[in-house]
């Protein structure tokens, strides 16, 4: 049910995807208390994308999830933006983050809803 997708202008080796994938999803699974087998991450890299007038390595996250709490997105915030930086070398103060608490009934898997 989490899912983070992330959007960067920065062309990633397939290692570095790799790992990044891996990261991610662990990441989100602790940060939200949930079993990392409903976590989702999906990477799209090299995407034209300008950010304060220039085309500087960047990155647009989202993380969206059933029960998201927004007493935590700050502290998120944070551990992605980290997570980004080490894996990517993006600085923190170009990367852009969407929260979203997805209501049960507006998210599917398995043919159903939560």
């Amino acid at each position: 049910m989490p899912l983070l997708k992330i959007e960067t202008n920065i062309l990633l080796e397939n290692d570095q995807q790799a790992r990044l994938l891996q990261n991610a999803s662990q990441a989100v699974a602790e940060m939200l208390g949930k079993p990392e087998r409903y976590v989702m991450v999906t990477i799209e890299h090299n995407a034209a994308m300008l950010f304060a007038g220039n085309s500087e390595p960047l990155a647009y996250l989202e993380l969206k999830s059933i029960g998201l709490p927004a007493s935590k997105t700050s502290e998120f915030s944070s551990q992605l933006a980290a997570l980004l930086t080490t894996e990517t070398g993006i600085s923190a103060d170009r990367i852009y983050i969407e929260f979203a608490d997805a209501p049960r009934t507006l998210w599917g898997w398995n043919g159903s809803t939560f």
